[in-house]
């Protein structure tokens, strides 16, 4: 078993890194496919330092939820949520440390994503790291705690396949959905800066980098 699973991980590794190319999705947003297949076991490696630094957690929204997917964060600001609000802090607020620094391997595939899709020298200064297991979700939501809407947005899949909801500029509009799978990355940016998304709820699996769960980066100019 252990055998078939080093297999498995090796095809992963060796995957051509352009397999499905740029899709479109809208003006200044698309999905370039398999992008991040071969820095995968890197990203994950420097996923498990931060997340060894800043735990996971589930975050309270203004309303009072518990959000279903566990986040955490790295660079120079972390997205949080609380009762407070939503908005962005130098600190971790269980820690009251800084947040860990971003790692080099999520700058470098960041901005050469970004570049590819049509965003020439974007530099990260924030990653939120999301945690979704089999059941969680993402309700549809806007990215607006920026300072500036300028950069885009370069969002990281690994892991289980998840169905990436992408809306309008207004929450009314209805969704297109688009199935993510790992390595793959989504930009938006331009005239689609503002788009609602989301992530429907995870279906049920077994990935053989992640186990039974998905993880996501989501690599933004916050500050």
């Amino acid at each position: 078993m252990t055998r078939r699973r080093g297999g498995a991980i090796a095809d992963l590794l060796a995957a051509p890194r352009d397999p499905g190319g740029v899709e479109p999705l809208a003006d200044g947003a698309c999905v370039l496919r398999g992008f991040g297949v071969p820095e995968a076991a890197d990203l994950l490696a420097a996923i498990a330092d931060v997340v060894a630094r800043a735990p996971l957690r589930h975050m309270i929204t203004p309303g009072g939820f518990t959000m279903s997917v566990a986040m955490t964060n790295c660079g120079r600001a972390g997205w949080i949520t609380d009762r407070r609000g939503y908005r962005y802090a130098a600190t971790d607020p269980l820690s009251a440390q800084a947040w860990p620094p971003l790692p080099a391997v999520f700058d470098r595939l960041a901005t050469r994503a970004a570049a590819a899709a049509g965003f020439a020298a974007f530099a990260a200064d924030a990653c939120l790291i999301n945690r979704y297991e089999p059941g969680t979700r993402l309700t549809l939501h806007q990215d607006r705690n920026e300072r500036d809407f300028a950069a885009p947005i370069v969002s990281v899949s690994l892991g289980l396949p998840a169905t990436f909801l992408f809306g309008g500029l207004r929450r009314a509009a209805r969704p297109r959905r688009i199935r993510l799978e790992s390595g793959d990355i989504a930009v938006w940016g331009g005239p689609s800066r503002l788009v609602f998304h989301g992530i429907d709820p995870l279906a049920d699996g077994e990935h053989p980098l992640t186990g039974r769960c998905r993880f996501n980066l989501t690599l933004r100019k916050a500050l």
